[in-house]
């Protein structure tokens, strides 16, 4: 089969600096801040652009593209709709996979972990920094619903018209989600496919075990 001239051969962004067992963190979340900052001194334009996994209680995957909004030693937060396709799977089946990709670096982070409703206090104090624009449109859409264009705009003008001259307050299904996470992995990208690859998985204890993995 002819080969794709616009298909970038994959060992032209890998890198021959090895990923050592001695080089990680004791603490996952301190090896992915630590990447993180590489990750933005790059100038990638939205390192904080994640991937999460969710699916149905019969175990019928989805998955989208959605920002974190932080990460602390509690995990990761990002905002939805409660009513959203990922909302309802989360709901009925509160596990989750998130995938950070940074590819100026060649590098990779999965993380698995279980997921909760963040308080209300802190859905409300980050929906208050949206702009108003967002802000309206959170009120406006019915997410993964079905609609048509004409609808939409004709919400987003009675919303906004609600709304006139006040603050736009938070919509009651509208909320974040906090994914605890129990394991990580770190995924180096290395040249002849030898990539290094290092998963952490969280003890009874709470402490962090490090493996190597094969690429």
């Amino acid at each position: 089969m002819p080969q794709d001239k616009n298909v970038t051969k994959p060992s032209e962004n890998y890198t021959e600096t090895p990923l050592r067992l001695e080089d990680l963190a004791p603490h996952p979340m301190a090896q992915f801040r630590s990447w993180m900052k590489d990750a933005k001194a790059t100038g990638e334009p939205m390192p904080e652009a994640m991937s999460i996994a969710t699916a149905t209680p019969e175990g019928i995957p989805s998955t989208r593209m959605v920002l974190c909004k932080g990460c602390d030693e509690n995990g990761f937060v990002f905002y939805t709709n409660y009513g959203s396709q990922k909302s309802r799977e989360l709901e009925s089946n509160p596990y989750a996979t998130l995938l950070f990709h940074w590819k100026p670096l060649a590098r990779q982070v999965q993380i698995t972990g279980t997921v909760e409703r963040v308080p209300r206090e802190m859905s409300e104090a980050y929906f208050a920094t949206r702009p108003r624009g967002s802000q309206i449109g959170a009120w406006a859409s019915p997410q993964s619903q079905p609609t048509s264009h004409v609808a939409m705009i004709a919400e987003y003008a009675a919303i906004e018209e609600r709304f006139e001259g006040r603050s736009v307050t938070t919509p009651p299904n509208w909320g974040g989600y906090l994914i605890r996470p129990t394991s990580f992995q770190f995924w180096q990208g290395r040249s002849s496919r030898f990539h290094d690859r290092f998963q952490y998985n969280q003890q009874p204890d709470r402490t962090w075990t490090i493996t190597r993995l094969a690429p």
